[in-house]
């Protein structure tokens, strides 16, 4: 890790040092934001002790970062054009790093304070695409080039679905367990089996299932959250010291070949395709040879990118024989090929079964670019594990008791957690960035509907206030930062 400090500039260093610690900070924040939400249910219905719920909660967040990959991470990476990405200087880097990671501590904390569960996810998305949109302004491009709207969708439509399909999941979950299991004891509140029974720990069954269920809860939430940590580190480090991490540089020489490989094989495929894709890819126009001294993508530019990519890898075995420039080339071929790549999948006029196998060239194209160093993958699971361990009190009282105008009985909790880990473990399969706040509240709010226990109205409205405020207020924080910072200082 500290070898990346070497040769550095003293102003760099720190800005590097900076840049990692705010990272680590905005984990550690999500640690106790949203992992309350992980644990509120165990700690509620007084499954676990609290300390011993943390502790455990951290020790499961932690392993679901290291052991979750980097989909999710580089689904948010993704979120800035592919031009933002391929072309980030020093200062600018720096600059489009702080002012995400301010707008989006700045409003974790804030809700926090209150005790609103808000998302942690809403909030850095919308702070990702404030600094698109801004940037987009600063370079006069068109701001509809300004994020990658297409990602953008597909992970709005993840964020909006998954707290509906989480409320109405678990209030069939709860229905269900309402007709099969109707015994008192399961659908009793810390309070009246305390009062009735004398007892303050639930069930056997239920306890072991809310416990669980909590875990898993946790271990999912680490391999969906934490990666949003990874990536942003990702992008800090190719920003600041892009000879080290633009590449991987621990690909082996097999992988090197597959890229290579993979970008024959992508040439040969828009050849067998050239009848639908030649007009798009502008294929065989002689005229269209020369890649442009200002790198930019574009899908007409796809063979002279794939004779670049071929030229620069011809004879490599290791990256590190490579000097700066060429590996930041490599990175934006295969960035770039992986964008056309993408958007002639989407064509109509492509089948399916060439679609698939366009898919699976751009995994081998990406695999030696979307990668992070094991010390990113344990700073970042020790910050958001850390993290847990502190400040859950204030969102655990809001979802056990605030939520419904009952408190939550053991069958509630268990339908709810079930649900959420589903859900968030299902997002994952898919490299979609979900909040673990939004599906678990819903799926307790589902609950209180479905026992007909009744909404509290003002902690309802709080949370979808914050729902609703959470995209434009981050994104206009990190706009302004962003436009402002690189006024004085880009």
């Amino acid at each position: 890790m500290f070898e990346l400090f070497s040769g550095l500039d003293a102003w760099l260093a720190l800005s590097l040092a900076l840049a990692l610690l705010f990272v680590l900070t905005f984990e550690f924040i999500n640690g106790f934001h949203d992992t309350a939400n992980a644990v509120a249910t165990v700690i509620y219905t007084k499954a676990m002790p609290p300390n011993l719920a943390v502790v455990m909660s951290g020790i499961f967040n932690f392993l679901g970062v290291l052991l979750g990959g980097v989909g999710v991470a580089y689904a948010i990476v993704h979120l800035l054009p592919v031009e933002l990405l391929i072309n980030v200087n020093t200062s600018r880097g720096l600059i489009m790093v702080f002012s995400l990671l301010a707008a989006a501590i700045t409003w974790n904390l804030g809700t926090w304070y209150f005790g609103i569960p808000a998302s942690s996810s809403h909030t850095l998305i919308g702070s990702i695409l404030g600094v698109g949109l801004a940037n987009a302004l600063l370079t006069d491009i068109p701001l509809g080039d300004g994020v990658n709207w297409q990602k953008a969708i597909d992970i709005g439509l993840s964020l909006v679905f998954s707290p509906v399909a989480g409320f109405v999941v678990a209030a069939l979950l709860f229905l269900a367990l309402k007709y099969w299991m109707p015994t008192p004891k399961v659908h009793s509140t810390p309070v009246v089996r305390k009062e009735t029974k004398g007892k303050n720990k639930p069930p056997f069954w239920n306890r072991l299932v809310l416990i669980v269920s909590a875990m898993a809860v946790s271990f999912v939430h680490g391999s969906n959250d934490g990666q949003k940590g990874i990536g942003l580190i990702m992008l800090v480090l190719i920003g600041i010291v892009p000879a080290k991490f633009v590449l991987d540089l621990n690909s082996t020489t097999y992988q090197i070949s597959r890229t290579r490989d993979a970008a024959v094989h992508l040439g040969e495929f828009y050849q067998r395709n050239a009848p639908t894709l030649s007009e798009y890819l502008a294929l065989g126009q002689a005229a269209n040879t020369e890649l442009p001294k200002q790198f930019r993508c574009d899908p007409k530019l796809t063979e002279p990118t794939i004779n670049g990519l071929l030229r620069t890898l011809d004879g490599v075995n290791d990256y590190r024989d490579l000097d700066e420039q060429a590996r930041i080339d490599i990175r934006r071929y295969l960035l770039c090929l992986d964008d056309s790549a993408k958007k002639v999948g989407k064509l109509p006029d492509l089948p399916a079964r060439e679609k698939a196998d366009l898919d699976k060239l751009r995994k081998d194209l990406t695999a030696t670019t979307e990668y992070a160093p094991f010390w990113v993958i344990l700073a970042v699971a020790l910050a958001l594990g850390i993290g847990t361990m502190v400040g859950w009190k204030r969102v655990v009282k809001t979802v056990g008791e605030k939520i419904g105008k009952q408190g939550m009985t053991y069958a509630q909790g268990m339908s709810a957690q079930i649900t959420a880990a589903c859900a968030i473990g299902l997002a994952n399969v898919y490299s979609l960035p979900v909040s673990t706040t939004h599906v678990l509240s819903s799926g307790v709010a589902g609950t209180m509907v479905a026992n007909r226990s009744g909404l509290q109205g003002s902690t309802i409205s709080n949370i979808l206030l914050a729902w609703v405020l959470t995209l434009p207020t981050s994104m206009a924080l990190a706009a302004g930062l962003f436009y402002v910072s690189t006024l004085i200082f880009g």
